[in-house]
């Protein structure tokens, strides 16, 4: 089994609020430091009403200042909703306030809809310079030049390890020309995994960060003492996702007993499809498809989510999968 981390997009349960999801995000990463996780990551999204780490810098500090030895981070920052130097200069400051524990991974995508987007102040077409922006970002955490007039304070100097996400060919195309680490969206968006892994893998060119290639795939993860249990769980996020295919987002619903009668056919072809990278089962049985999952896909390290709507069984979900 490759080293395990967590990607939490601090989901917000039916009935609860953003503050309680944030306490509980660290709550969890307090867990899998315990438990050996190797990193907590949390994602940028805007506009979502069952999602509370759109702050994400902020809520990577919260994190970081409750744990001690895990590495927190950003999975990911959505570059073109930002301008590079406020990025180093935020996560300039999350290292310098906790150095040696900071992730930094940059997504091409807005992570909201187009008038969330114009409601962030950003160029809709800013993702078209997400390249140039990675290079100025680099620039910014690089030494500083003799006389460089503008530079990020905190940041200049740093050197924060940048990760490319993606979830298509460019990203990992992109990963490989620049020689950072990769990480691959496969716990929602799955359908390229195979050929990103083998291009950004043939592709690979050594940088200063990174002398080999290292892929790392996200997956959802639901274990539980039984196969049943962890199924019901499951129908949280099978939920979830046939709400966003009807355009009906919203707070992370309790689990139910039929899924089968939530969802129409065509609606669950859909789902099934945008989570076929998901393991449910036994602890067991969990361990054996993430070992083959891994092995397929020649993956350095899985990160993990599971959003599941019972707070104690996602700690447990996460307690099974770390034994």
């Amino acid at each position: 089994m490759p080293p395990l981390s967590i990607l939490d997009l601090a989901f917000i349960s039916a009935g609860s609020t953003a503050a309680v999801a944030l306490h509980r995000s660290l709550d969890l990463a307090q867990h899998a430091e315990r438990w050996g996780y190797r990193r907590f990551w949390l994602a940028e999204h805007h506009n979502m009403v069952g999602i509370a780490s759109a702050a994400t810098a902020v809520a990577i500090g919260h994190v970081a200042a409750g744990t001690q030895t895990i590495r927190v981070g950003a999975g990911g920052v959505m570059l073109p909703n930002h301008s590079p130097m406020v990025i180093a200069e935020q996560f300039g400051t999350l290292e310098s306030l906790f150095p040696g524990r900071i992730d930094l991974g940059l997504g091409r995508a807005p992570g909201t809809d187009q008038l969330t987007l114009r409601a962030l102040r950003r160029d809709i077409n800013a993702a078209d310079t997400f390249p140039q922006d990675v290079l100025e970002l680099q620039q910014f955490f690089a030494s500083p030049e003799p006389n460089q007039r503008i530079r990020a304070v905190p940041g200049a100097g740093l050197e924060v390890p940048l990760w490319i996400l993606g979830s298509s060919l460019f990203g990992a195309r992109l990963a490989a020309m620049l020689g950072l680490p990769y990480a691959f969206a496969s716990h929602f968006a799955p359908a390229a995994l195979a050929d990103a892994v083998k291009i950004y893998r043939a592709e690979f060119m050594p940088s200063k960060q990174l002398q080999q290639p290292y892929v790392m795939a996200g997956v959802n993860v639901v274990a539980a003492e039984t196969e049943a249990a962890a199924r019901r769980h499951f129908t949280s996020i099978q939920q979830q996702f046939t709400n966003l295919l009807r355009g009906t987002p919203g707070q992370l619903p309790p689990p139910i007993d039929d899924i089968d009668a939530y969802w129409s056919p065509e609606e669950e072809l859909r789902a099934a499809t945008m989570l076929s990278c998901s393991f449910v089962g036994t602890a067991s049985q969990v361990h054996e498809q993430l070992e083959q999952f891994a092995k397929q896909h020649t993956l350095d390290e899985l990160i993990v989510a599971s959003a599941i709507y019972d707070h104690a069984a996602r700690l447990r979900s996460y307690e099974l999968l770390s034994q």
